[in-house]
Parts: structure tokens; sequence; C-alpha cells
């Protein structure tokens, strides 16, 4: 099983701060939506690997700690994604870049308060063990 989408909360009518940050600092595509969602406003995010953002219309309450986990393949590609991110203006959290066993990572959020989290692994062992 793999994640089709992650949806995070959008203020109504505020879909191209979104597009900026999904599509120009992550380099996601946009994709339609469907003609009976389309309605509702919102957007639709795929990046090249199939991992899809959709913007949904809310007054956002964004979870503290919630957040989608992006993965780029190499430590420089995500050293790369993260200068590019604060190049656009979005402030990029390195704080945590050791602390998660088999991974480096970097959180950002939104212009929204969602957090969004980019991660490179850089070993193939799970820090976990399913039971």
């Amino acid at each position: 099983m793999r994640i089709h989408h992650v949806r995070v909360s959008c203020p109504p009518g505020d879909e191209d701060r979104g597009r900026h940050f999904y599509v120009d600092g992550l380099g996601f595509s946009e994709i339609a939506k469907p003609a009976e969602l389309a309605a509702r406003g919102g957007a639709r995010f795929r990046h090249e690997g199939g991992a899809e953002i959709h913007l949904g219309i809310e007054e956002p309450a964004p979870g503290r700690k919630a957040h989608p986990a992006l993965e780029v393949g190499t430590a420089t590609e995500l050293e790369r994604l993260g200068a590019h991110l604060e190049a656009t203006g979005y402030e990029v959290d390195w704080s945590q870049r050791h602390n998660a066993g088999s991974f480096e990572r970097f959180h950002t959020h939104d212009p929204f308060g969602n957090r969004v989290e980019v991660v490179h692994m850089v070993s193939s062992s799970p820090d976990f063990t399913v039971r």
C-alpha cells in the first residue's frame, strides 16, 4: 500500500499562494480536479513520482505536528530544495536534520501554516519494525 494523496487546508480564494508554494517552491505540477469538485475551489498538485497534495478550501486549523512527508532521492537534492524554498521566500528549518535515524530531513510550512517535511533516506533499514 502507498499513500495516494495528502489533503491540506487553504482559506477561500487563496489558491494562488498554494500554487506558488507547491508548484514554484516544491516543483509539483497542478492537475485538474474532477468537474463536480472544481466548483468547491481548491487545487490539486502531483509530483513526477506520483505523490499528490490536495488543497481543500476551509478556514485552516493545521495541526502543530500533522504533515505530509515528501521524499527526495539524494542529500544533494534535499539541500538544493531547501535552498530553493528559502530563495523563494519560505522558511526552512534544518534543526532536526540528523535526529530521525535512517533519514535526513527539513521542515517548512506552506503559506497557510500546514507543516511539510522533506526527507532523504540515508539507509535502507527502516526506523521501526512492523509487528
